[in-house]
């Protein structure tokens, strides 16, 4: 059974006769505000379009904030206003390109590693992550990429925290000998 996110208008005047975990939006915010610009660039690729695109989503969560009913629900609610929001942007596109006879060079950035190299990289992480068996992967990408706890991993998962534990361990083991990862760090 789903619980409802929102209530109508009507229903929105009506005292909230739960505990909310988060009691104002900016408390809301400052919380969750990195896990779901990480959410933000996986949809966008640009670090630039991700913020603009996740302070339009947190935007229209301020607007409806009164009228969600289940705030432990909040993170759901913007995902889905970050998806539809990018849905409607991608929409919208206009072509901004222009065929020309030379491609322009980007300027090297000063004291950093080559872009290639980083991107490079990550894909042979992923790569590495992908190989891992589905529950270490789920393990790994909840520890490292959604940035939670090892107890907040093991109630998603519904097992223990020593499973957790040791299954990262694991993984962490297998990426670090993992050939190709080992080819493209040094």
């Amino acid at each position: 059974m789903t619980t409802p996110v929102c209530t109508s208008a009507s229903d929105a005047a009506a005292p909230p006769t739960q505990i909310l975990p988060y009691p104002s939006f900016s408390s809301y915010m400052r919380a969750r505000q990195p896990v779901l610009l990480r959410t933000a660039r996986s949809l966008t690729g640009n670090p630039s379009d991700a913020e603009d695109l996740l302070q339009t989503a947190l935007a229209k969560t301020y607007v409806a904030w009164e009228r969600i009913e289940d705030h432990r629900a909040l993170d759901g609610y913007v995902r889905r206003a970050l998806l539809n929001t990018r849905t409607s942007q991608w929409r919208k596109r206009k072509v901004d390109e222009f065929a020309c006879d030379e491609l322009p060079e980007p300027e090297p950035v000063p004291g950093g590693d080559d872009p290639a190299e980083q991107q490079a990289l990550r894909d042979a992480m992923w790569r590495a992550i992908m190989r891992l068996p589905a529950r270490q992967r789920a393990m790994v990408v909840l520890r490292y990429y959604e940035d939670l706890s090892e107890v907040q991993t093991a109630e998603v998962l519904g097992v223990s925290v020593g499973t957790v534990k040791s299954a990262v361990s694991r993984a962490l083991s297998k990426l670090r000998d993992d050939a190709e990862l080992g080819l493209v760090r040094s």
